[in-house]
């Protein structure tokens, strides 16, 4: 039996599959540290997270202040190389998982 697959059958995957990225939310978490500089760290979240300069500073003295700052909430996926990054970088990070 030959099955075709109709827009409908494709709207369904196409949401499946957005659904399954959104339930898998994460959060990429910066540390402070007692080495690295504002201005460092400001343009890391520029570079690698495509923050705006202001919003890199905001992030930064957030970390400075209260040890940490959640800095991006996206898929496991595409935080994994953002977070491999900023470690590149020298910066300390981890990826969290979102509490359901």
């Amino acid at each position: 039996m030959i099955k075709f697959h109709t827009q409908e059958d494709t709207d369904v995957d196409v949401l499946e599959e957005i659904l399954e990225e959104i339930g898998n939310q994460s959060q990429l978490v910066v540390y402070n540290d007692d080495h690295n500089t504002f201005d460092w760290v400001i343009d890391c979240f520029v570079d690698v997270l495509q923050h705006s300069p202001e919003q890199a500073e905001q992030c930064a003295m957030l970390i400075h202040f209260k040890g940490k700052a959640i800095v991006k909430t996206a898929s496991f996926n595409e935080l994994r190389p953002k977070k491999d990054a900023l470690i590149d970088k020298g910066l300390s990070a981890v990826i969290e998982e979102i509490p359901a």
